[in-house]
């Protein structure tokens, strides 16, 4: 969630401000509209980098042992704030706890559970506020928990499977880039003078990595932090609505990682989707979650075009076909799940399917990335060690 504070004018003509949390500018701007604002400006809210050693996060394991005991208690008829209570004294993460007790307090003090969870879009997040709003409406919260409990196990262990294919490459890559920076700046400096007392031509390798040494050496103040300051600004950049398309276009598009990155917005739409379904939530609204969810700005305009389409009398598998980012496989089954009257089922079998793709495809790049890695690092290394030995070998064939 992203926080934008906003300048508008109610139905009486009279200037507000204020803030208001979502997941983009458009989702501000229409839930101000819901309310009758007239817009005069929006703009993000500007965060101040701070360190708190004592404040604590919420995991999304944290969130999915929350919802899998709170369903479990509702389903043996545990009243509602018993089961508040009962969650905040067992939860380990005190800033959890917290937010569990003021949870307990607005539940004790006449509101929903859905109205009360929404006030920590932090924490829960649009899709779990809506399915729990979605129990409370048909009276089966404890099915709906479960669900979701369900759901944010499959799609943490997704985003693990990732993660874990990219933290190795990272690491290593990281490390060796440092023993490299060391060997450059630290130790190839030491060769310079052996080198100008040989007399003898050198090659062009040792020569380019000579200037590259007594660059670093006398612009280190820059560079170094140029290392940090680069990535935090692409960071930046890329969480910028132009930053973001941009980032997550090409993401789509790059040899192998793009088509697992592709496989997994797949299986998280599907199984987002089918959970909503599952549990009663109308499918524009289901749709409209969905794309918050979404977690790509390229699915999320593909999701929204479907939304808008459906409003308009078409079926869910015409527009996602017309948008070319979803695979004509997906597509069909979806159409075949329209036609039976079994989509939310169709998109479940899609999820499974797509997860153990996204698990093969994981497995696939880590075989891959890590003899790649491996040669790349051998090449830089042993090229800096070519520098330094080939004028030696220069003056022993000439002195021979």
């Amino acid at each position: 969630m992203i926080s934008f504070q906003y300048r508008a004018k109610n139905y009486e003509g009279k200037s507000i401000q204020g803030e208001l949390e979502g997941d983009s500018k458009e989702q501000v701007i229409a839930k101000l509209r819901e309310k009758g604002f007239f817009i005069t400006s929006i703009t993000k809210k500007k965060t101040v980098f701070s360190i708190n050693l004592f404040a604590g996060s919420v995991s999304s394991k944290d969130i999915s042992i929350f919802a899998q005991m709170f369903s479990v208690m509702m389903g043996a008829g545990v009243p509602l704030v018993r089961c508040l209570s009962i969650l905040q004294g067992q939860t380990d993460n005190g800033a959890f706890g917290k937010i569990i007790g003021q949870i307990r307090s607005d539940v004790e003090g006449g509101s929903t559970l859905s109205a009360a969870l929404a006030k920590h879009p932090r924490v829960f997040d649009t899709l779990f506020v809506n399915l729990v709003r979605a129990g409370e409406a048909g009276g089966i919260l404890d099915g709906i928990l479960r669900r979701l409990a369900t759901y944010l196990e499959s799609s943490e262990a997704l985003k693990s499977k990732v993660k874990g294919a990219l933290t190795y490459p990272v690491v290593i890559l990281s490390i060796a880039g440092l023993v490299v920076l060391a060997l450059i700046m630290f130790v190839l400096p030491q060769f310079k003078s052996i080198f100008e007392s040989m007399n003898v031509e050198l090659p062009f390798i040792t020569k380019f990595l000579l200037q590259l040494s007594d660059m670093l050496v006398a612009w280190w103040f820059v560079i170094i932090p140029c290392i940090f300051v680069i990535p935090w600004a692409l960071m930046e950049f890329f969480r910028t609505d132009k930053g973001g398309r941009l980032y997550d276009t090409y993401i789509l598009r790059m040899p192998a990682f793009g088509n697992m990155m592709r496989k997994m917005a797949v299986a998280r739409f599907t199984r987002t989707l089918g959970t909503m379904i599952t549990s009663g939530v109308p499918i524009l609204q289901a749709l409209e979650v969905t794309a918050a969810t979404a977690g790509n700005i390229v699915i999320k305009e593909a999701v929204d075009s479907t939304r808008n389409s459906i409003r308009e009398g078409e079926s869910i598998a015409d527009p996602l076909k017309n948008c070319n980012v979803f695979p004509a496989m997906v597509v069909q089954m979806i159409s075949v799940g329209e036609e039976t009257g079994e989509l939310d089922k169709m998109l479940m079998k899609i999820a499974d399917f797509y997860e153990v793709e996204v698990d093969n495809a994981v497995k696939g790049l880590t075989s891959i990335i890590e003899p790649v890695v491996i040669v790349f690092m051998g090449l830089i290394i042993g090229g800096i060690v070519l520098a330094v030995f080939m004028p030696m070998l220069t003056l022993v064939n000439g002195a021979n």
